[in-house]
């Protein structure tokens, strides 16, 4: 982790990034504690089979958000959507990330879309 992990909490911290995404982070899962950031909460969805390849979604605390569960979450899509919801209760808005294998591009964004 060390300095990548440094220099993005100090990109995130310092833009005051309401939504922050993020592709191929290479975490292990075994420790969240060191990817967290103050004041965010962190989505992510790490690759069972694969290194490298996991994504993660930061939202700043104060916002409302969930997690929405995937109609089509196979091993083979990578991607978080979460629901925020404004301060009144009467929109939402969904954010995502998702990532692709350029190698099995046709493949994915068929499972990915249906």
């Amino acid at each position: 982790m060390g300095n990548k992990q440094e220099e993005l909490e100090a990109i995130v911290l310092l833009g005051s990034y309401n939504v922050v995404a993020i592709t191929e982070t290479w975490w292990v899962a075994s420790h969240d504690w060191i990817v967290a950031i103050d004041g965010y909460r962190l989505f992510r969805r790490d690759r069972r089979r694969r290194k490298h390849s996991d994504i993660a979604l930061y939202i700043k605390k104060w916002i409302k958000s969930e997690e929405l569960s995937q109609k089509n979450s196979h091993d083979q899509v990578e991607s978080i959507w979460v629901r925020i919801r404004d301060r009144e209760n009467k929109g939402n808005l969904v954010a995502g990330v998702h990532y692709g294998f350029p190698v099995k591009g046709a493949a994915i964004n068929k499972a990915f879309l249906l």
